[in-house]
């Protein structure tokens, strides 16, 4: 299925500027499962967006918007770790913008790697409910918990929504380049402050969880007192605009039949992250 439901004539591989990485993975997830099913979910609602973003006066599907087959390696974490990376360096390496989507967390460790060894002065965004720091968990350093152990191995990162952690991993916060949620709750002053921690190229890893449980059910951990849609735009548009916004992930969306207005926003958020990156120079 093409993400947005897009007619042929703008999906094909060598035309396409964007690339959008399915990766259905969901083994190492503590609680609700089935985020192996997100990328699916979230393919079958872009099919009944709009296709023209009215902030942006755009239809960035007009740049061309390949959807790759999915990354199916799942035997263990690091050997999807691997096969994403792969997959995505072979898609930076055609030029290709990439947006992956999961799969729980741990699908953002290759992607990560892939960015980072492909561009220079990265920092990583992190949109997250938990911070992630874990150097290892449940036997595995490539577990959903340890994306951002992973990541501070490669560049430095900031992380925003966080109300949820471990005191295992309090001695890894970074002062600074946390924005907790209650902080958020204080006012906009801190997209300020976000940005100004951001290099010139920035890759954004976006957990789902990172919002609020009343936009956004539909994930392993819902965890309340999240972010808000209006907030989050506005905040992303920011850094789309301030930034070389370089390639993004969304994960966790762990879809209910009964309710499918989570997959949508998901979908949605993947396209308004693409018209702000594409039209930054119009908005």
């Amino acid at each position: 299925m093409n993400y947005g439901g897009i007619d042929n004539k703008f999906t094909s591989f060598i035309d396409s500027k964007i690339a959008v990485l399915p990766v259905p993975y969901d083994g190492t997830s503590t609680w609700i499962k089935g985020a192996d099913k997100g990328p699916a979910a979230i393919l079958e609602a872009s099919a009944n967006m709009e296709l023209y973003d009215i902030e942006t006066d755009s239809e960035v599907f007009l740049e061309g918007i390949y959807t790759a087959d999915p990354v199916t390696e799942d035997s263990n974490p690091e050997k999807m770790t691997e096969a994403v990376r792969e997959e995505v360096l072979r898609l930076l390496h055609h030029n290709k913008f990439v947006v992956t989507l999961g799969g729980e967390h741990s699908i953002s460790i290759g992607a990560i790697q892939a960015h980072v060894a492909s561009f220079e002065d990265v920092t990583v965004l992190q949109i997250d409910a938990h911070t992630d720091l874990r150097p290892e968990y449940e036997g595995s350093k490539y577990n959903h918990a340890c994306v951002m152990a992973r990541t501070r191995e490669l560049c430095p990162y900031v992380q925003v929504g966080i109300r949820s952690m471990d005191t295992v991993e309090k001695p890894y916060i970074v002062p600074g380049r946390i924005f907790y949620a209650e902080d958020i709750r204080r006012g906009v002053g801190w997209m300020d402050e976000a940005i100004d921690k951001l290099s010139k190229n920035v890759y954004l890893t976006f957990d789902l969880d990172g919002l609020d449980p009343s936009i956004m059910a539909s994930t392993g951990t819902p965890e309340p007192g999240g972010l808000l849609w209006n907030e989050t735009i506005q905040f992303l548009r920011r850094v789309a605009q301030e930034r070389n916004l370089i390639g993004f992930d969304v994960v966790e969306l762990c879809p209910n039949k009964y309710n499918k207005a989570p997959n949508f926003l998901a979908s949605k958020l993947v396209y308004k992250l693409l018209s702000y990156k594409f039209s930054k120079q119009s908005i």
